[in-house]
C-alpha cells in the first residue's frame, strides 16, 4: 500500500519542523487541521510502515529512536514511584 499525500506531508515536515517559525504545535493544527495528540498518533502509526520506510529510512530510524527512548524514560519514571 503507498504512502497517501497527508502521510508523505507528515514526514517531510518532520524532517524539517524546524525550518519554520513558531511552535510545532501551531504548525501541526495549521497544516494538518488536526490536534497535536491526534498527529503523533498517526505518526507513530506511519512509521512502522514499511512505506515510511522506503520513502526516507533515515528519518524514521530516528522517529523509531526517538519515540522508543521516550517510552523507556516514561517506564522508568513508573518505576521510581
Amino acid at each position: 500500500m503507498a504512502l497517501s499525500v497527508r502521510d508523505t506531508m507528515m514526514l517531510d515536515f518532520e524532517r524539517s519542523w524546524w525550518k519554520f517559525a513558531g511552535a510545532k504545535d501551531e504548525e501541526i493544527v495549521k497544516r494538518f487541521t488536526m490536534t497535536s495528540t491526534r498527529y503523533y498518533q498517526a505518526l507513530n502509526a506511519l512509521i512502522d510502515r514499511p512505506e515510511a520506510m522506503e520513502h526516507d529510512a533515515m528519518l524514521v530510524r530516528r522517529l523509531q529512536r526517538l519515540r522508543d527512548q521516550r517510552r523507556s524514560n516514561r517506564g522508568a519514571r513508573s518505576v521510581a514511584r
